[in-house]
């Protein structure tokens, strides 16, 4: 769920000494999940997910790139179609192949070579350890940020001004979404392979197969 109730009845079954031993909880920028916390953990610190980070500025590199399609040429076109899932993805997560034509798209386009080393930039934030040198890299990046003119980056650097308390206690709880993000890709797997599940309880015993040691309860009426 999305919404704040969903959490909500996630601390309805926890204890006040429990959710007083919270000293942080990781998330994505959702204000649902922020007031949540906010309302049963007043003392948590919030930090948010570099993955979800990323993901948000994913739409600003997709913006730039289509664009960038209408602006240029014939002949530019030919590099940027079908590059989506190059600029998005990890370099690393390519095969040569495709590291070899990302590298030609950014040689033939300024302004997907900018928003691309600002992908690597944006994740960077999150080596620091010290909030005084996390702060100057995040204003020193929204400020080169702004020289791309685009509306979903100017709406990016917004958010990122506003929630930059959220980075920055990554500084202090250098926590992630990464496993649960995992597990419930694993979930969905599931479901998908079995064309859905009718009966929850039975449901949860297969995942409970699938995903030996992890805690499933049903709620049924």
């Amino acid at each position: 769920g999305r919404k704040a109730e969903t959490l909500d009845a996630f601390f309805a079954g926890m204890t006040e000494v429990q959710k007083q031993g919270i000293e942080a909880v990781a998330m994505d920028m959702w204000e649902a999940f922020i007031k949540a916390v906010r309302t049963h953990c007043p003392q948590a610190k919030i930090v948010f997910d570099l993955f979800h980070l990323v993901q948000g500025y994913g739409e600003v590199i997709d913006g730039v790139r289509r664009q960038e399609y209408a602006r240029v040429g014939p002949n530019e076109r030919t590099f940027i179609k079908g590059s989506r899932y190059l600029l998005l993805s990890n370099r690393e997560n390519l095969r040569p192949d495709q590291q070899t034509r990302l590298g030609e798209l950014l040689n033939a386009n300024r302004r997907l070579n900018a928003v691309y080393i600002l992908k690597d930039q944006l994740k960077a934030l999150y080596d620091f350890r010290s909030r005084t040198w996390a702060k100057r890299a995040l204003d020193q990046w929204c400020r080169l940020a702004a020289e791309v003119v685009h509306p979903s980056m100017r709406r990016f650097i917004r958010r990122l001004k506003f929630f930059e308390y959220g980075i920055l206690n990554h500084c202090d709880y250098p926590l992630g979404t990464s496993r649960l993000d995992g597990v419930n890709n694993k979930i969905k797997v599931i479901k998908r392979k079995a064309y859905g599940f009718h009966d929850p309880d039975y449901f949860a015993l297969k995942v409970k197969q699938a995903l030996p040691g992890l805690q499933v309860t049903t709620k049924t009426g």
